[in-house]
């Protein structure tokens, strides 16, 4: 896809109808990089797998360290068959940060895993330190050059870490490692958040002797054994592909429905629009938002650690909140730059100001279309609401980092009575 593509919206429209949620792209990556545990011949099938920019990635990343994937209709095949490659291609890794989640479970295979430093969003430094950290303390040696990671552990020892930060990624790399260390490890202060739950699950068919412990959510224990087995495992629904579209409804003052859900994988996000004043219905595997009398209530959000307001919606919240009566504050306590999406809504008539780490939206009656860029992929989806909303015409480019993300948005979007379609400019630049 060329970078001059865009996606182009023509706002006002109230969006009515029902959006299936896709399977969780923060969920899947961790849970098919955990396949390079499996002993050599068997196999992990992964369902509910998000078809992505960054899922593609991962099984071009899976392949070349001598993985064998399947990917149809959703059902990913990650399957071992021989020796792996214990090197991670600079130009793949290059291309998105998630990537680091390969560097725990392939060292504990192979004893040695080289990874360049990640790219993806510009979203902040996201160190690997706490990971790093981690894994030199189950025996590892890790040394930096050059841009790269070298690892190397003849083999891992099980142990107590505690995290400093609560840290996906480690917890997830953590975890992946411990599996096939020597003896016990514990990990405390570890992510609570569903996507690493679900990396539990796919371990535990696995195989592997890893759970929570039952008086502390935040205490992961492993049992370390020789090898893991053939499993299977289903992806979570998207969380943030949920709040997303439901924010699609509300910045649009329509009526959305978002079904094959997990309401309470984002009861922070329902607290905050009942709050908002936003009428609201949850089932079981659903939610719908209904037309508000008037405009948004201010409020108040500090992004958190799960089970507290996830930064990845934070964008996407202030887009509607640009509209909202009053002024509502929102402090980022997570990554040190997410508010590069700012300037591009103040673009389109929001009016913010930035102190800080906190951002200070004050509620205009209306915004309007314009050319505007997506720096990374909550940045740009907070964008394409802004343009639902927003009179005239707007152009989102940088759409190649949307679609890391979201599973045919510009159709999911359409099916609500959005319209929005891809394009491409004639001069080959924004």
């Amino acid at each position: 896809m060329s970078n001059a593509q865009f996606l182009k919206i023509s706002g006002g429209a109230a969006l009515k109808g029902k959006v299936r949620t896709q399977g969780s792209k923060n969920a899947a990556l961790p849970v098919m990089a955990a396949a390079l545990l499996l002993g050599d011949g068997e196999k992990l099938t992964c369902t509910n797998v998000p078809l992505l920019r960054d899922t593609e990635t991962l099984v071009a990343l899976l392949c070349a360290l001598g993985m064998d994937v399947r990917f149809e209709d959703g059902t990913a095949t990650v399957a071992r068959r021989g020796d792996l490659v214990c090197e991670m291609p600079a130009s793949l890794v290059q291309k998105m940060r998630a990537s680091s989640i390969l560097l725990g479970p392939l060292l504990a295979q192979t004893g040695r895993a080289v990874m360049p430093l990640p790219g993806g969003c510009a979203i902040g430094a996201r160190p690997i330190d706490l990971h790093l950290k981690g894994l030199a303390k189950m025996g590892a040696s890790i040394e930096l050059s050059h841009g790269a990671v070298y690892a190397s552990a003849r083999k891992l020892r099980g142990c107590r870490i505690y995290l400093d930060f609560p840290s996906v990624g480690a917890t997830e790399n953590l975890v992946m490692a411990a599996v096939l260390a020597d003896g016990e490890t514990t990990i405390e202060n570890a992510a609570r958040e569903p996507e690493i739950t679900n990396l539990v699950q796919a371990l535990q068919a696995m195989g592997a002797e890893v759970c929570y412990k039952k008086d502390n959510a935040g205490v992961i224990q492993v049992n370390g054994r020789a090898e893991l087995v053939s499993g299977r495992v289903q992806i979570i629904p998207d969380r943030i592909a949920s709040c997303t579209y439901l924010l699609a409804g509300v910045i649009t003052n329509g009526e959305v429905t978002v079904t094959d859900v997990q309401p309470q994988h984002f009861d922070s996000l329902l607290a905050k629009l009942e709050e908002a004043d936003v009428s609201y219905e949850r089932q079981e595997n659903s939610v719908t938002v209904y037309p508000s009398r008037g405009r948004l209530k201010k409020l108040s959000v500090k992004t958190m650690p799960y089970p507290g307001f996830p930064t990845d919606v934070q964008p996407q919240l202030m887009a509607a909140l640009c509209l909202a009566k009053g002024t509502s504050v929102i402090k980022e306590s997570i990554f040190e730059s997410r508010f590069q999406h700012v300037a591009e809504l103040r673009k389109m008539g929001a009016a913010i100001e930035i102190q800080g780490n906190t951002a200070v939206i004050n509620g205009v009656p209306a915004l309007y279309g314009a050319s505007v860029q997506g720096t990374d992929l909550r940045a740009g989806a907070a964008l394409v609401l802004a343009g639902l909303a927003a009179e005239g015409e707007t152009r989102v480019y940088g759409l190649h980092h949307i679609l890391r993300g979201y599973e045919n948005f510009d159709r999911a979007l359409q099916g609500l009575g959005a319209e929005v379609s891809i394009a491409e400019d004639d001069e080959g630049s924004f």
